[in-house]
């Protein structure tokens, strides 16, 4: 169960896993990348990249996906380009730090001893998530200790990690890997205690509402149908259909769309503008990877940057 946890978190937000190696090595994907270009394949675009310059320095911003599949990589040569010519590898955080997921883990959704969801959830809502995790291959007893958002969170990486995609698989752990083989630092924007607090601000009965929420859409199907037009969007950086995604992630009147638009996305944009305005004025050339949700809509990232005074160009 704790590998579990884990590795199925959250798909939206990074938080870490044991281990950050790829299920196929770099040296794998750039033998793909070869016999791809021996048959004049180029490997498609994916995500979305931008070139950021302020005061002679350039950074590049590129859009991750947390978790992913084989088949996404290698990378197309505009962002290998990119990483190759860069001084640093920034992401959220550093996906290798299970300690401190642990530690935020233990600090943010569990209840104290003693507590349980059960003291504070309906008898309905408890049944829901009874019949839920049941249907996922684990037990209440054996998750009754940890909160509605945590809940509600493992349950959809469940299915998404039943849909054959994998943490190890996601955009980080590839960056991440080449960087290292690259002799790149690595500078993180985030933490995961400060992600992990994000969730515990929700109110017990708002927490109640975005577990319901997530089990209706496990339920219909639709959770998958969301998580599935984000990646097939991701994976042919097709503009038009992330901004769907995101428009149909921060819409509607519910807790969860609510809890996305103002604070995983209208919170946390404005600070990571922030620290990669700080980063930029130490490093010559920094690669950003954020999640693609972050580049999107009035208020993203590379919005905020230009009304800063940054000139930011979206090369695909």
């Amino acid at each position: 169960m704790r590998r579990t946890l884990l590795a199925i978190c959250s798909l939206l937000v990074a938080v870490s896993r044991p281990g950050y190696s790829m299920d196929m090595s770099v040296n794998a994907h750039v033998e793909r990348a070869s016999s791809a270009a021996a048959a004049e394949i180029d490997p498609p675009r994916r995500g979305a990249l931008y070139r950021v310059r302020h005061d002679g320095k350039t950074s590049y911003l590129f859009g991750t996906v947390h978790v992913g599949k084989q088949a996404f990589y290698p990378l197309e040569p505009q962002v290998t380009q990119a990483l190759a010519e860069s001084t640093s590898l920034v992401l959220e955080l550093d996906i290798r730090g299970e300690a401190a997921f642990q530690q935020a883990l233990a600090r943010y959704a569990r209840y104290a001893p003693g507590d349980s969801v059960r003291n504070h959830v309906s008898a309905e809502t408890l049944a829901m998530l009874d019949g839920a995790l049941g249907k996922a291959g684990m037990s209440l007893a054996s998750m009754e200790h940890f909160k509605p958002w945590l809940l509600a969170n493992v349950l959809v990486g469940a299915e998404i990690e039943r849909q054959g995609y994998r943490r190890s698989n996601g955009v980080e752990s590839y960056l991440l890997k080449t960087a290292m083989q690259q002799s790149k630092p690595l500078r993180e924007l985030e933490s995961a205690d400060y992600q992990l607090s994000l969730f515990d601000t929700l109110t017990d009965a708002q927490q109640e509402a975005y577990l319901r929420e997530n089990l209706a859409e496990l339920a219909s199907g639709v959770s998958l149908t969301k998580t599935a037009n984000l990646l097939d969007a991701w994976s042919s950086a097709d503009k038009r259909g992330i901004h769907a995604s995101w428009k149909t992630l921060t819409s509607g009147e519910t807790v969860s769309a609510a809890f996305m638009e103002r604070t995983l996305l209208g919170k946390r944009n404005p600070e990571m503008a922030t620290s990669i305005q700080a980063i930029m004025q130490q490093d010559q050339v920094a690669f950003v990877g954020v999640g693609l949700l972050h580049l999107v809509g009035d208020h993203s990232v590379p919005q905020l940057l230009r009304e800063r005074g940054y000139q930011v160009e979206q090369l695909y």
